[in-house]
């Protein structure tokens, strides 16, 4: 299992990827349920932020699949 700091170095990474190399997904992830949340003070631990990342990544991946094949 990664650390919590790990996991937040993965985030950051993957978010400059999307918002240098896909801008056109990049409006998206404001739209991310955990980027909302529901709670005032909400707990934000290593197995949220996975499956943030988890969320990020198939977010990527199916953009890739269904928007690269146009081009």
């Amino acid at each position: 299992m990664k650390k919590v700091h790990q996991v937040l170095t993965a985030i950051s990474q993957l978010i400059k990827t999307i918002e240098t190399d896909y801008p056109e997904l990049y409006q998206f992830l404001d739209e991310n349920p955990v980027t909302i949340p529901s709670e005032k003070h909400p707990d934000l631990d290593k197995d949220t932020l996975e499956g943030y990342l988890a969320d990020l990544n198939s977010l990527l991946k199916h953009h890739i699949e269904n928007h690269s094949k146009a081009k």
